[in-house]
């Protein structure tokens, strides 16, 4: 949240900072801030106040955007210009042998541009895949958050992962708690929120905890290996 912005009472920032003060203790070879960096909107103020605490960390860090960002505005904030798409922010970059693709559903939906060219990406390589993007690509049983802020085309997205031959890797937040789904060749990682976590069988909007955490990826050898880290 902005300077001075009630946050329902929890303090964003000093969790922010909290948790990645965590994360880099790890001493990680690069942080992924997976969206939602924002309170109801995406504001320059609120960019320009995270991103000189990542320079000081000292650690690589990318970035994808969430429905409550503006990938505009975040990529002029942190010097994401060049990875621009018509408005949108979506990119490759592979680790090991792990090629990774970084998402763009800021309007709660991959768009028919953004799908043409995940397609083209998944066509060219027949193996594993890490993907990054704020929505999971599929209902997660969070009766709350399936009911009312799915991804909207999240059956469109989970097809074109399930006609790879190989494993597909998706790490995503939005949901606010943690969770691990599979469907098929596609396991789905939600990893919860540094803002708090919600009920994840309760009808209407119902706080679960205030528990803050990250998650915490390693590739080693071939294989992929994954911790939520509570603080």
């Amino acid at each position: 949240g902005k300077e001075g912005e009630d946050t329902h009472g929890v303090d964003v920032r000093s969790n922010f900072l909290a948790i990645l003060e965590a994360a880099c203790a790890l001493n990680p070879d690069e942080l992924m801030l997976s969206g939602d960096l924002c309170f109801m909107e995406g504001e320059a103020e609120i960019y320009d106040w995270i991103r000189p605490h990542l320079e000081k960390s000292g650690v690589p860090y990318r970035l994808i955007s969430g429905n409550h960002d503006d990938p505009t505005l975040m990529a002029k904030a942190f010097g994401l210009d060049h990875l621009m798409k018509a408005g949108e922010l979506y990119y490759r970059a592979d680790y090991n042998t792990f090629p990774t693709l970084f998402l763009d559903t800021t309007t709660y939906e991959v768009s028919q541009k953004q799908l043409d060219w995940l397609s083209e990406q998944l066509k060219a390589h027949s193996g594993d895949w890490i993907i990054f993007m704020y929505h999971p690509p599929l209902l997660a049983g969070v009766r709350y958050m399936d009911d009312h802020y799915p991804l909207k085309n999240h059956a469109a997205v989970l097809s074109l992962f399930q006609q790879q031959p190989g494993q597909i890797h998706v790490f995503c937040g939005h949901y606010h708690v943690e969770r691990v789904v599979s469907a098929g060749n596609v396991t789905v990682y939600v990893t919860p929120s540094c803002f708090f976590q919600i009920h994840p069988y309760a009808e209407a909007f119902t706080i679960d905890h205030y528990r803050i955490g990250f998650r915490e990826i390693e590739l080693r050898d071939g294989q992929l290996l994954t911790t939520v880290r509570y603080l």
